[in-house]
């Protein structure tokens, strides 16, 4: 058996977008036309990057799934920076998604990634004119084993999501996340057959942006696909009260909304492994979590990201050449 560590985090807006510095006028910054001059401007956001690199060193996954990244050149640029380079993530794959604010799900991978295959372009049945996801069902086979990239390993599929949040209201918006969530089940099917998924290597994780509890605001939006009888919810291997993986001061609520949903199969493989819920990036303002924390953690900012990064050590079987 090879183990896989894998990890999703939702790194919080991780963009690569600059201001003028302190004392600069912008009316006469500009002589060698608009460039990144870094003696005029300062990228957004240094302290929060440094610390969700922290986190991502430290957490140390063979595949890291993102949500919330600008695009693939802004993660080899913060791979460049905080992770000490292409040495320790030598693979990254990325699709122009169709959030308007230009976030979207990635890869980050010490393993050979083999396939990619976007979703982006399907439309919600319900709003003919609009995409169904809110950013991306990103599909990545990677290649896992001791000689990854030769004979003698096997592949492990995931698909990497970012469902709609739940702004502007949790029962306003439950509607199209039970259409994400439906839609991904069918992506599966089609991918390893509508009898029994479950039997095949792929795993289904992201911030799919709900919770399964019920409350005044109705059922949750996700529950067909989290509770789907071909996958596990692994973070529920946890006692309750530690699945929170998000906090929401806004309802000094602490939620679970990332999730790492392996095919049974791969599940039933490692029957006893635990999950790891990460916080030492998350703001002070989280008062439940009363462990350490990275220096320089701020109430609200600087932090590593809103969520914390949900890790899961999977054992895969290794084809014999």
């Amino acid at each position: 058996m090879t183990t896989l560590r894998l990890a999703t985090f939702n790194v919080e807006n991780l963009f690569a977008r600059w201001r003028f510095k302190e004392g600069v006028d912008p009316a006469t910054a500009n002589s060698r036309g608009w460039i990144v001059d870094q003696t005029h401007f300062e990228e957004l956001g240094m302290d929060d990057k440094a610390i969700t690199g922290a986190a991502v060193r430290e957490i140390q996954a063979d595949v890291l799934c993102l949500e919330e990244v600008e695009n693939v050149d802004t993660l080899k640029h913060f791979r460049a920076q905080a992770l000490g380079g292409r040495a320790q993530y030598p693979y990254v794959a990325g699709v122009d998604g169709n959030d308007p604010r230009l976030i979207d799900v990635a890869v980050l991978s010490k393993l050979p990634i083999t396939r990619i295959r976007s979703y982006q372009h399907l439309m919600d049945p319900e709003s003919p004119t609009e995409p169904l996801f809110s950013r991306d069902c990103l599909e990545v086979d990677i290649e896992v084993g001791p000689d990854a990239g030769h004979d003698g390993t096997t592949s492990v599929t995931l698909f990497v999501n970012h469902f709609k949040s739940m702004l502007g209201g949790r029962a306003q918006t439950r509607g199209r996340r039970q259409r994400q969530a439906a839609k991904v089940k069918e992506i599966v099917a089609g991918r390893f057959g509508t009898e029994a998924p479950g039997e095949h290597p792929f795993v289904v994780l992201g911030d799919l942006n709900d919770y399964l509890e019920a409350d005044g605001d109705g059922a949750s939006g996700i529950d067909q696909l989290v509770t789907w009888d071909q996958v596990e919810n692994v973070v529920a291997r946890l006692p309750q009260d530690e699945r929170w993986t998000h906090f929401w001061d806004g309802g000094d609520e602490y939620r679970q909304l990332d999730y790492i949903l392996p095919a049974t199969s791969l599940a039933l493989a490692a029957p006893h492994a635990l999950p790891e819920i990460f916080r030492k990036g998350m703001p002070l303002r989280a008062v439940k979590y009363t462990g350490p924390r990275f220096p320089g953690v701020g109430p609200d900012k600087p932090k590593a990201s809103d969520h914390c990064p949900v890790i899961f050590e999977l054992e895969l079987p290794q084809i014999t050449a």
